[in-house]
């Protein structure tokens, strides 16, 4: 118990931090830095001791971390793929794309080197193995690259139909189910690639390690995730409003419809000028003839 007290004050303190961190210089930096440090160094801290408390006690910590990110951060993704599905559907600028982007590689990475030094404190067993761990880690991918490359745009598709699909949800429940849904795809598909779906954390958690080569690590975590993000929006869509504007899929109907056998105000107004206008000429007929001799 006493790894898992270390690790829950540092679950605390990282949050603490962060929070101070971002409310003094959130007109300085960009928000999604101090999103993607809470993730990061959550996730590098539970990997490390894990293993030692079992599936259920790592499950619970997961679901609780993406409940106080999803609560606490104002909105702010630590997932670069999520930045670009707000692209794809104009929903953001490509300047602010472009700064979210860096904000979230470079916080993932500010956040690794910084798990590295709290790792060397050794404050738990786990840590010294971490660190021995650390110098020669082996890759995430424990399945085949086909089967990876399957598993992580699986969860990638799910996870990004199911965000846009909670978009008019309330606040509180979009909360919930966000985090339901990213610990129950870790939990399923984590033993096989780690499922991370999430570029930036895959770049700083496992492309250093060996066992596979870059390009293979590119298309499991990179090139799959954004291919089904971009077959997601499509479908949830119908098109793609970056690229085109024209709906593929689903027709658009009125929204009112008219009922058969009555007519718009608009009607009316036509009927009853066109019957003044017929009164008219009714009227110069008549007096043409009562005037002719």
């Amino acid at each position: 118990m006493a790894g898992l007290n270390v690790s829950f004050g540092y679950f605390c303190m990282v949050i603490a931090i962060c929070e101070f961190v971002r409310r003094i210089s959130r007109k300085l930096l960009p928000i999604h830095i101090y999103s993607n440090l809470v993730v990061e160094f959550m996730l590098v801290e539970i990997g490390s001791w894990g293993g030692g408390y079992g599936t259920d006690v790592v499950t619970t910590l997961l679901f609780v971390l993406f409940l106080i990110h999803e609560a606490t951060f104002d909105g702010a993704e630590a997932n670069p793929l999520v930045t670009m599905q707000e692209l794809l559907r104009y929903n953001s600028s490509m300047k602010a794309s472009i700064v979210k982007l860096f904000a979230q590689f470079g916080g993932t990475e500010l956040a690794r080197i910084v798990a590295k030094i709290y790792w060397s404190w050794e404050l738990t067993d786990f840590h010294l193995i971490q660190n021995l761990m650390a110098i020669d880690c082996s890759s995430s991918i424990k399945t085949s690259i086909g089967q990876g490359i399957f598993a992580e745009a699986t969860c990638a598709f799910l996870f990004h139909l199911v965000l846009m699909k909670l978009e008019r949800t309330i606040v509180g429940y979009r909360i919930i189910f966000k985090a339901l849904l990213i610990t129950a795809l870790v939990y399923i598909v984590g033993p096989y690639t780690a499922a991370l779906f999430n570029p930036a954390l895959a770049f700083s958690f496992t492309f250093h390690c060996s066992g596979n080569t870059w390009s293979e690590y590119m298309a499991v975590y990179w090139l799959s995730p954004f291919v089904a993000m971009f077959l997601a929006v499509f479908l949830f869509n119908g098109n793609v409003p970056l690229l085109f504007s024209t709906n593929l899929m689903y027709s658009q109907k009125p929204k009112y419809k008219i009922p058969k056998g009555k007519s718009t105000p608009e009607a009316g107004e036509n009927k009853s000028t066109k019957r003044e206008k017929g009164d008219e000429r009714v009227g110069k007929i008549r007096s043409r003839r009562h005037s002719s001799p």
